[in-house]
C-alpha cells in the first residue's frame, strides 16, 4: 500500500509540474501596467465608497432629526 501511495503522489506531482510548464507568465512591463491599473481602480473605488458612505450617513442623520 505504501508503494501505491508513493506512486500516486509521484503521478500527482508530475501532473503539477506539467501544468506549471503550460503557464504563460506575464512580462515585467505587463505586470507593472496591470498592478498600476489595479491600484488606481482600487483607490477610485475607495473614494467613491467613502463619498457614498458620507452621503448616506448624513441622509440617515437628517431623517432621524426630523
Amino acid at each position: 500500500m505504501a508503494k501505491e501511495e508513493v506512486s500516486r503522489a509521484r503521478t500527482w506531482w508530475e501532473g503539477v509540474k506539467g501544468e506549471f510548464r503550460k503557464i504563460i507568465w506575464p512580462s515585467q512591463d505587463d505586470l507593472v501596467k496591470q498592478t498600476t491599473v489595479v491600484t488606481v481602480v482600487s483607490i477610485i473605488l475607495g473614494i467613491i465608497i467613502a463619498i457614498l458612505d458620507f452621503l448616506i450617513q448624513h441622509g440617515i442623520d437628517w431623517l432621524i432629526s426630523l
